[in-house]
């Protein structure tokens, strides 16, 4: 399976707060990091990142709503909110930001929008893009949400296991579900033989 122009990378969330010492960090989150360096050197078309960019009093935050599930993290504008500092990006890296809202919540980066505006879908829409490859954080949540959507929008979907972490001990569940949806389960050895994890 060799990357195309009319292919897409997905990053998922590989911000400091999802890292190691951050406020919801991801059991060993930053071993991805070398892995997804080294994907960005293949021949996508597009590269695009996702973060999480909540205002200071998201619902989602246990400290803003009874209901809210999460700590505090990734509000906007913060070092939390940051991508990693270890992960080197092309130029022409494209992001969108989801969770912008106070009262509303996207797991899925189809929930979120650049800078300008633009979504998700618009900007895979605009650069031709037929396939997307998705690795990051967390894969039992947003990477399978953004996975599970970009099935929904007829695109070939490709999850890079080995560029992923996710938050449960156990991951079957989620990659059952993805497998189940058509998802494509593949790892960055099978993009590239020369990519060492």
């Amino acid at each position: 399976m060799t990357p195309s122009p009319a292919d897409a990378l997905l990053i998922i969330d590989v911000q400091n707060d999802f890292l190691p010492g951050g406020a919801l960090a991801v059991p060993d989150g930053d071993a991805i990091l070398p892995v997804i360096r080294q994907l960005t050197y293949l021949p996508f078309g597009l590269i695009i990142t996702s973060q999480d960019w909540h205002p200071a009093q998201h619902v989602s935050f246990k400290t803003a709503t009874p209901a809210g599930p999460w700590p505090p993290h990734c509000v906007a504008g913060t070092h939390g909110a940051a991508l990693a500092a270890d992960l080197t990006l092309p130029a022409d890296t494209l992001a969108v930001f989801k969770g912008t809202q106070t009262d509303q919540d996207s797991y899925s980066a189809f929930g979120g929008a650049d800078a300008q505006d633009v979504s998700l879908a618009a900007l895979l829409q605009r650069h031709g893009i037929n396939r997307i490859f998705l690795c990051g954080l967390a894969l039992d949540y947003c990477v399978q949400a953004s996975a599970l959507d970009t099935c929904k929008a007829g695109l070939e979907t490709v999850v890079l296991t080995d560029a992923c972490r996710g938050i449960a001990h156990d991951l079957t569940p989620a990659l059952t579900a993805l497998h189940t949806a058509g998802v494509i389960l593949c790892t960055s050895q099978d993009l590239a033989p020369d990519i060492r994890d």
